[in-house]
Order: structure tokens, then C-alpha cells, then sequence
């Protein structure tokens, strides 16, 4: 008998303990409310600094542009949808990319398609189809490119239709939490780090694995609290970072968001996996779904997934 009160004693001290010691904690950077989870505190992570480095984060970019130096092969696959979530066209192939001397061209190896995906100049019938080979195919050979990171590189300036939208839409997905010029009704509300923002949204620090690595994730979701008029102020429903613990470099990131502004709406979704090449960080899996219309232009509901590997560096 003793012996059990002894070890019911030993188990209720040691809960209450661990109840205790597990209590989340909230600090004021900037003011922005952050939580830190039990294991983040235990860490020592200088807070402030992290938070000033995923602001103006640019290795996320510098990544991407990384590409523009590499060999490596995609396995590409898109998908257009109709509102029943029936294929209505698609393109699966797979690409190579080869660097030399300076100048960087892709060979298709491989390619299915269907529906009308292509129009009977192989153009791209889908705007979606359409920014995705914006941003990870190229027709032609392009030559004297780096993956040096300016910090005013992205802009609009001097730029109409869709190399517009290209642009914007980098500057979206490089760039996230940065406003954008020229998109009609959100291009302030994507500046979640600016004080009239960042008071809709909850920021949170915490620790995981993620592929096989040991991670800081930084989560920013909109609050569960918000009003209706402020949840029409909300174009960014969610972001989620994994920085490597060690080097602080991403490992990956998704993306959350949608907005209704009436001659347009939207509902996307994005993940973004990294791994490392040659000394570079570079994107390894790209996972996108999206629901968007806008006015005088079909609704387009598309799925693409970009794998990328056998990197290899120009001669």
C-alpha cells in the first residue's frame, strides 16, 4: 500500500511538473504577439533576430534563382479540373535543363498530353499552365544569367500583361508577406509583417522534424477571432516555414490563400520543399492546387507538381 501512494505521489509531481513546464509563452517583437513553444524557450532562439530574418528573408528567392545556374531534370505534372474535379487536360513530362558556358537551354525527354491543354500552336489555353512555365521552363536559350539577389529585383516597372502577372506572381511567391504593386484590392493586405496586418494574425515558433531534418517552423494564420470585416482584410490564410536549425536556411514552406474581390477570386495552395546541390539551396518538390476567376476569363481549377534532381553544374 505504501509503495502505491509512493508511486501515485512520484506520478502526480511529475505531471504537475511537466504541466508546467510545457506552458507556451507569449513575447511583444515589434509589435507583433509571438508564440514561442515549451520547446522553443528551452532552445535559447534569440527571437528577435529570427523574426528580423524571416522578414527579410531572400534565400528563399536566391533559391529559385539557383536554378537558372544548374542542370537538372523536372518531372513535370499538370492538371486542369473541372468543377467536378474530373482531368480536363493535362501535361506530364520530363525535362532537362543543361548549363554551358554560361547559357542555359531545355531538351523535352518525355511528354503526354490531353484535352486541350495546348491550343494548335502549342501555346498554353490555361493561365495556369501558363505561369507555371513562367517559372520553371524556358523555350530558348538564355544566356549571362546569375543567381545573385537584388533587393529591388523584382518590380513591374515597364512591364504589361502577362509578363506583368509573372512578375507579380514571383513577387507573391518569392517574396511573401511584401506588398504588391498593381493587384487591385490586396496588394496591401499581403503585408502581414506591417503593424495594420500583422494585429489579424497569430505568429507561432516552434520545433519539428521535417525531412529529416531538425527544424524552427514558423507558423503565421489568420485568428480564429477575427470579425467578418476584418476577415475580408485577410488574403493570406496561412504560412508555414521550416528553417534547419543549424544553418537557419529553409527547408520548405506552404502557403495559404484566398480572397474574393468580386471581378476576381481566388483559393490556392502551395508547397515548396528544399534540398541542397552543389553547396546551393534549391527547390526539390513543388506542389500547387488553386481555384481562381477572374472576370472575362474562365474559372481554371489546376493542380501541378514540379519534381527536380540530378543537379548538375555548367561546364
Amino acid at each position: 500500500m505504501y509503495l502505491k501512494i509512493l508511486l501515485s505521489t512520484a506520478s502526480y509531481l511529475y505531471l504537475s511538473s511537466a504541466v508546467c513546464f510545457s506552458q507556451d509563452s507569449s513575447v511583444n517583437i515589434s509589435n507583433k504577439v509571438v508564440t514561442l513553444k515549451e520547446v522553443v524557450i528551452r532552445s535559447n532562439l534569440n527571437v528577435p533576430r529570427f523574426i528580423e530574418q524571416v522578414e527579410k528573408d531572400t534565400t528563399f528567392y536566391k533559391a529559385f534563382k539557383s536554378l537558372r545556374i544548374l542542370g537538372y531534370t523536372s518531372l513535370n505534372d499538370v492538371r486542369m479540373q473541372d468543377k467536378k474535379n474530373n482531368v480536363q487536360a493535362f501535361l506530364q513530362s520530363r525535362t532537362r535543363q543543361q548549363v554551358k558556358n554560361g547559357c542555359r537551354s531545355m531538351e523535352v525527354l518525355e511528354e503526354r498530353t490531353g484535352g486541350d491543354i495546348y491550343d494548335a500552336s502549342k501555346n498554353w489555353n490555361y493561365y495556369t499552365g501558363e505561369l507555371y512555365a513562367g517559372l520553371l521552363l524556358v523555350k530558348d536559350t538564355v544566356c549571362g544569367e546569375t543567381n545573385i539577389v537584388k533587393d529591388a529585383e523584382l518590380s513591374i516597372k515597364n512591364k504589361s500583361g502577362m509578363e506583368k502577372h509573372k512578375e507579380q506572381l514571383k513577387m507573391l511567391f518569392f517574396n511573401p508577406g511584401k506588398k504588391i504593386p498593381g493587384i487591385p484590392f490586396i496588394g496591401d493586405k499581403i503585408a502581414i509583417f506591417d503593424e495594420d496586418m500583422a494585429r489579424y494574425y497569430d505568429f507561432i515558433i516552434d520545433m519539428e522534424e521535417y525531412t529529416g531534418q531538425t527544424c524552427y517552423v514558423f507558423t503565421i494564420k489568420a485568428r480564429e477571432d477575427l470579425t467578418k470585416s476584418e476577415q475580408d482584410k485577410i488574403v493570406i490564410d496561412e504560412m508555414k516555414t521550416w528553417f534547419n536549425s543549424n544553418t537557419m536556411e529553409i527547408a520548405g514552406r506552404n502557403y495559404s490563400l484566398s480572397y474574393n474581390a468580386g471581378v476576381y477570386d481566388f483559393d490556392v495552395r502551395m508547397e515548396v520543399q528544399m534540398t541542397k546541390a552543389h553547396g546551393l539551396l534549391v527547390p526539390h518538390v513543388l506542389r500547387y492546387t488553386g481555384n481562381w476567376h477572374a472576370i472575362f476569363k474562365k474559372r481554371e481549377r489546376g493542380i501541378f507538381t514540379a519534381t527536380l534532381f540530378d543537379f548538375t553544374t555548367g561546364n
